[in-house]
């Protein structure tokens, strides 16, 4: 099943999204599941019987619902409970480019993940807009990401018993300032500026995407193919991640966590090619969708 958020007659809705994308099933036209005002109100209370319940809801409406050419999409979770948890040069291709790029050496055999936050106050909505004025910074980069909502509290998971705890798959754009990141010689403000968090265009719940499928992943600017990869080439895969992080600290229902980005990103190419006023970035994941962000 497919999760958006949705701007309808200038309210905002949570709304399932037809299997063939033409139309749309607010969850306030969905019978017993009307009380649910946003995907993290249906987290809170999402079993597998409830998403099954609400996806045969949405099937009895089919033809009935609204056009998808008549809404607008808003970010899925577009205020995230929390910071989102971001893991960094989790892809070994991408961790070669960025040792190249900061001119130091490239770590082959990692042994622990490198976890970063990105505040986001606002995610980005497929379509989205970022101002680019120069104030802030002028190396602009894009970051394709898959990223995962926790579904459920989790502390002290084993891997094997992750999938339990998770409750969909998004596209995350993991907009970063490297000017910043290498003045602070950290991540944290260089990824959370205004917009650095383009998030969509839904969420496919968990059932549709088994734990552990290869999905291919790619990003483009202004139509060129830069990042080409799968996520079967993340260095620490879902599993660790939740097992990892829920020994450390309870992973609260409705954390988002991206999981890292593969090579091709603008730094990584000698000169760097940064973003621009006027460029269309597009990420895309297999079985999710297209996420395309516009840099003014």
């Amino acid at each position: 099943m497919k999760l958006i958020t949705c701007i309808y007659k200038n309210k905002k809705y949570p709304a399932v999204l037809s299997a063939d994308g033409k139309e749309i099933f607010p969850f306030l036209v969905l019978s017993e599941f009307s009380g649910i005002n946003s995907i993290n109100d249906l987290i809170d209370i999402s079993t597998e019987e409830t998403l099954k319940k609400i996806e045969k809801a949405a099937e009895k409406l089919k033809g009935k619902g609204i056009k998808t050419e008549e809404i607008t999409l808003a970010a899925p979770i577009p205020e995230p409970k929390q910071d989102v948890i971001c893991l960094g040069i989790n892809y070994t291709e991408h961790a070669k480019e960025s040792a190249r790029y900061k001119g130091i050496d490239f770590e082959e055999n990692r042994q622990y993940p490198v976890y970063f936050s990105k505040r986001v106050n606002e995610a980005l909505p497929h379509m989205g807009k970022i101002a680019l004025t120069g104030s802030q910074t002028v190396n602009l980069d894009y970051e394709a990401e898959l990223a995962f909502i926790v579904g459920k509290d989790a502390e002290n998971v084993k891997a094997e018993n992750a999938e339990d705890y998770i409750f969909g798959y998004t596209v995350i754009n993991d907009i970063s300032a490297r000017d910043l990141q290498a003045r602070h010689k950290q991540w944290y403000a260089a990824k959370s500026l205004k917009g650095f968090c383009p998030m969509g265009p839904c969420i496919v719940t968990k059932d549709e995407i088994p734990l552990g499928t290869a999905l291919k992943i790619t990003s483009k600017v202004n139509g060129e193919l830069r990042q080409n990869s799968s996520t079967d080439k993340m260095i620490f895969d879902i599993p660790y991640i939740i097992e990892e992080l829920s020994s450390y600290f309870c992973l609260k229902a409705g954390t988002v966590i991206s999981t890292g980005t593969p090579s091709g990103v603008g730094m990584g190419f000698n000169p760097p090619r940064f973003l621009n006023p006027g460029d269309r970035v597009d990420c895309e994941i297999e079985k999710i969708g297209n996420l395309t962000t516009f840099i003014e």
